[in-house]
């Protein structure tokens, strides 16, 4: 028996039945208006076709929910059409196509240990880490001086992920960097 959770319990990553189908929760935001109800935007990946929609739910609105298996995968390489990782336990190989997991593949770079969500046995999504490190390919020279708080300049990481960084941010700085918002952190 599926567990039944409510809009409440959203989580970006869960996966749910909706509409006779498998879907992804990719974002959600739960908004109470000055008049009526509140209600919960969302937006959602079918897992069969990879469609995104925007979906909006009333509170406390129920759903069937699809258990997911995380796996630590390590991640190979990008062929263009695919992307290919392998098992930490079994060593078994798989890909995922390029196309789903495009976005996440900016902050990920070969070798490295990720997390695949599956769902009955097939690897469906990766899920990122909180925060990951990156070293600064490129970015326009930090001037002596330039001290002012809040001003950023665009910064192209390792992996080709562009990112907003604080002026005093050089190419070859190791920095840290919240992969869900493509936002820096911290120097690492």
């Amino acid at each position: 028996m599926a567990d039944i959770i409510s809009t409440n319990q959203f989580k970006t990553g869960m996966h749910i039945e909706h509409r006779g189908g498998m879907w992804r929760i990719v974002d959600f935001q739960h908004v109470k208006p000055g008049k009526g109800g509140a209600f919960v935007r969302t937006k959602l990946k079918n897992l069969e076709t990879g469609a995104v929609i925007d979906e909006t739910f009333r509170a406390g609105e129920k759903f069937a929910r699809v258990h997911t298996e995380t796996k630590n995968v390590q991640f190979l390489y990008d062929d263009g059409t695919d992307a290919h990782f392998m098992d930490e336990q079994t060593y078994e190989q798989f890909a995922l196509p390029r196309s789903e997991v495009e976005e996440e593949l900016t902050y990920i770079l070969p070798s490295s240990i990720v997390q695949i969500l599956a769902v009955n046995g097939k690897p469906t999504a990766i899920q990122l880490p909180s925060s990951v490190e990156l070293a600064v390919s490129e970015t326009e020279p930090g001037v002596k001086g330039d001290t002012v708080s809040n001003v950023t300049k665009a910064a192209t990481l390792e992996t080709g992920a562009v990112v907003q960084v604080p002026l005093f941010v050089n190419v070859g700085d190791r920095i840290k960097v919240d992969p869900s918002e493509a936002r820096y952190i911290s120097r690492a």
